[in-house]
């Protein structure tokens, strides 16, 4: 149990949909090893996860998040023949965007205008995500989440000026209006007015919101475990199915490159000889059984899986940076994440602002 640290600890999660049970997994094994964030950052599915996270105390949050993602571990599940797993998977996907997901969003205007089962006024989409609101009056203490620790910031997009926007516990109180909001990817979710802006999902614009915490400045040593849920590398695609994986994948992953490239080109400029950021980046990788319309497969036996990759993929992490592997304190920012060639090992990255010319 880690009691003290030479740094302060910061965690930022991006968005997913249902491959957000993965940093549920992933803080699991955060919290076994008594690494306690300071701060949490989260769009989307990841505003979802840090929200029920800040908003319950630590004792119970590991009961939340399964609640959350009706996830009750247990015992691993035997490994299906491929083709019947991806059966499984698409027919999961499928009922999904069919009946929505209980406790989360229910189809709306599929059927015709009339079919709206919550009966609301809120923009057009295709499902109405004010389930979601219920579920998280009742696994989130909102009271708690302003009030105590970790901090809380959550992500969102101003759908009419373009901007980002950004709310913040230590300034702003956080209901859940803004977690709806920052999860409201369009057209799928309906926009949420917030303070009187049209606000939605933080992944159109920012998947993974580093700027947030890397943007304020602090006088003690910096460690930011990022935890994304799509992989930026991947082998090539061999199928249709495949190849519209992949696109979906660049779409999001490609914009948290760009923000640690610009970021790391920052520090270059600044040369602050005091400043020292670490960023340990962790992304769910290995996705070879997951199939197109993955952010809608909620099934148990994917979120079993998921939640496992992500315990186990943090586990390894902490288990570099215990062994000394990861340097933390040195001037700059530095990136690690789990080497390509050996998940169980890590390494230092450099990612670049200039195209790579062939």
């Amino acid at each position: 149990m880690v009691t003290s640290r030479p740094f302060d600890l910061a965690l930022v999660l991006s968005g997913g949909n249902a491959l957000g049970v993965y940093q549920a997994g992933a803080f699991e094994a955060l919290q076994d090893h008594g690494m306690e964030p300071a701060w949490i950052a989260g769009a989307s599915a990841g505003a979802v996860n840090a929200a029920v996270i800040c908003g319950n105390p630590p004792a119970e949050r590991i009961g939340r998040l399964r609640e959350l993602w009706q996830c009750q571990g247990g015992a691993e599940a035997q490994d299906l023949p491929e083709a019947i797993d991806t059966m499984r998977r698409t027919w999961a996907t499928l009922s999904t965007l069919v009946g929505g997901r209980p406790g989360l969003f229910v189809p709306r205007h599929i059927f015709g205008p009339w079919w709206n089962p919550l009966g609301n006024d809120e923009p057009a989409s295709l499902y109405d995500l004010r389930p979601l609101e219920t579920t998280l009056q009742r696994l989130v203490d909102f009271e708690r989440l302003n009030k105590e620790a970790p901090r809380l910031s959550v992500a969102a997009v101003d759908l009419q000026s373009g901007e980002d926007v950004a709310f913040d516990t230590r300034s702003h109180p956080i209901g859940a209006d803004h977690i709806r909001a920052s999860a409201a990817l369009l057209p799928m979710f309906p926009p949420v007015t917030v303070g009187g802006r049209l606000l939605g999902d933080a992944g159109i614009s920012v998947n993974l919101p580093l700027d947030i915490i890397l943007s304020e400045r602090s006088e003690r040593p910096l460690l930011c475990i990022a935890v994304d849920l799509l992989p930026l590398s991947s082998g090539p695609p061999r199928t249709l199915s495949d190849t519209a994986n992949r696109s979906q994948d660049l779409m999001f992953a490609t914009q948290s490159r760009r923000a640690l490239a610009a970021w790391q080109a920052l520090f270059d400029a600044e040369g602050d000889p005091v400043r020292s950021v670490t960023v340990l980046r962790l992304a769910y990788v290995d996705q070879a059984k997951e199939v197109v319309g993955k952010a809608f497969d909620f099934s148990r036996r994917s979120a079993e899986a998921r939640w496992r990759a992500g315990h186990e993929a943090m586990a390894n992490m902490l288990a570099s940076l215990g062994r000394g592997e990861i340097e933390t304190g040195r001037p700059g920012l530095s990136i690690y994440q789990p080497a390509s060639q050996a998940p169980h090992e890590v390494e230092r990255v450099r990612f670049s602002m200039r195209p790579a010319f062939a």
